[in-house]
């Protein structure tokens, strides 16, 4: 992000970073540099921890006072839970979401604050307007879409809609492949959204 606020024009598509360190991890298994142990309350959604994004990756706001916040976006990270989290610490990488759900058990991550602005649409208007939830995952590998990722995601996404009144309809929870513009594929076509959506709205 320059001094000017505007989104960089150079930076390597979110896609390339995320693929690119997935295939440099050695291990899955290992969670990123927190103490071990250590569960540190989210900010904004309590049952989730609060594992912070380096301030390089977000924008500092005051949403929704600066911008209304009228969208989710869904995305699956093509990525482990635990390389996600690393690549938002990153200050070289230039991403990041607000929430990672895991795969195994559901448990959720928040990296950045609500009232920031995370940089994962790829469109900076939907950026201002939107919380971003990454899901642990590959498009093509519909395993890691586990009832209890659909369940504690839907909860998330209920209580980010209620908050900000934002219905709970596919007009305004949207797949990162629906971003205008948008060259991705998540959350792919093994994503359940007739599924999703029923949990949310029953959430």
């Amino acid at each position: 992000m320059n001094r000017a606020g505007f989104w960089p024009t150079s930076l390597p598509s979110r896609r390339r970073v995320l693929q690119t360190a997935a295939l440099t991890t050695l291990s899955t298994a290992l969670l990123p540099s927190t103490r071990a142990g250590a569960r540190i309350p989210a900010f904004d959604y309590p049952p989730a921890e609060w594992i912070p994004a380096t301030p390089a990756n977000y924008t500092a706001s005051d949403r929704p006072r600066s911008h209304p916040i009228d969208f989710v976006i869904i995305h699956v990270t093509q990525a482990t839970y635990a390389t996600t989290l690393r690549i938002f610490q990153n200050r070289e990488k230039n991403v990041s979401a607000h929430y990672v759900v895991r795969s195994a058990d559901g448990r959720v991550a928040q990296m950045v604050r609500e009232r920031d602005t995370a940089w994962h649409a790829g469109d900076w208007d939907y950026n201002t307007r939107s919380i971003g939830i990454e899901h642990e995952g590959w498009v093509d590998k519909p395993g890691y879409f586990t009832d209890a990722m659909y369940e504690e995601s839907a909860r998330l996404t209920a209580a980010i809609c209620a908050k900000y009144g934002i219905p709970k309809d596919r007009s305004h929870v949207l797949a990162h492949y629906e971003v205008p513009g948008s060259d991705h594929t998540d959350p792919g076509p093994h994503w359940d959204w007739t599924r999703y959506m029923r949990l949310v709205n029953s959430a």
